[in-house]
């Protein structure tokens, strides 16, 4: 049958925490018997949005993360509860029954993504349910997709066949996946939060006066073996992306036909801005 899926592009995503504040807006003071009891004002943030800045002035760019309940098919908090309290439907949504599991605080330690939070008034744990309780009244999506302005997040209804078609067409990729748990959240352009990228910029002396040099060739090796290339732009800037954090060494070889080459060792600890590099004929 179809199930529900979370899509989420990184590269997409800005920050303006609607998805959040759509959220909120929903369950804070809002009571939807078998579904979740109300969110509480403060504490909460069943989507919360991560923040990582990478590079150096003056190439640097910023992820930002949105981390939700994955509702993993291999749920640890469904294994944790042991007693139905947690339960996954037919349709992917995992619930945490808002009455069975009161008192049960070791439920937010079960959940590897943090996405379980406990509410102290209620002594509940809580979690986002997918807005399974408007999707059961007809909605076609949960609010925190509808209100995202610029589709960075994305709800899918389909079978697991088209699902997994649609992970190997778009390259989309899942947190922490050595666990097992077989999320439901997928994530597109994630290496802009877990990778490493080599950048600089390519410049040469014409006719006495240093320029920028557009379309050098820039091919980055490791062992020898080309991991990544590119071209320069206008600006003679280049930048390798999808690098391993805490690697290398790596070889940066450029190279341009008219106005030479130069060769740079680089230790990729984080993403690294190699300034300026001078072509040499």
């Amino acid at each position: 049958m179809e199930k529900w899926n979370l899509i989420i592009d990184v590269e997409k995503c800005e920050n303006c925490n609607n998805c959040a504040l759509a959220t909120k807006d929903e369950h804070i003071g809002n009571d939807f018997p078998a579904y979740a009891a109300p969110m509480p004002l403060h504490g909460h943030d069943w989507i919360k949005i991560g923040r990582h800045v990478r590079g150096a002035t003056p190439m640097v760019d910023v992820a930002y993360l949105p981390v939700t309940c994955n509702q993993c098919d291999n749920a640890p908090c469904i294994d944790a509860a042991g007693d139905g309290s947690v339960y996954k439907r037919a349709d992917g949504i995992v619930i945490i029954d808002p009455v069975k599991a009161r008192g049960r605080s070791d439920l937010v330690d079960s959940c590897p993504y943090g996405a379980i939070w406990w509410n102290e008034e209620l002594k509940l744990p809580q979690k986002w349910i997918f807005d399974a309780h408007l999707l059961d009244n007809g909605w076609k999506e949960p609010r925190a997709t509808q209100a995202c302005p610029t589709g960075s997040m994305q709800a899918l209804k389909v079978e697991d066949a088209e699902m997994r078609a649609i992970v190997e067409n778009q390259k989309l990729e899942v947190l922490k996946p050595g666990l097992g748990t077989r999320p439901r959240v997928y994530y597109k352009n994630l290496h802009l939060w877990n990778k490493c990228f080599i950048g600089g910029s390519v410049t040469a002396k014409i006719n006495g006066v240093v320029e920028c040099v557009q379309d050098a060739k820039v091919i980055v090796l490791k062992n020898d073996k080309p991991v990544g290339e590119a071209t320069t732009d206008v600006f003679g800037d280049f930048k390798i992306d999808r690098l391993e954090p805490k690697s290398g060494p790596y070889r940066v070889q450029i190279s341009h036909a008219q106005h030479g080459s130069a060769l740079v060792n680089a230790i990729v600890e984080e993403s690294i801005y190699l300034g300026s590099i001078a072509l040499d004929k």
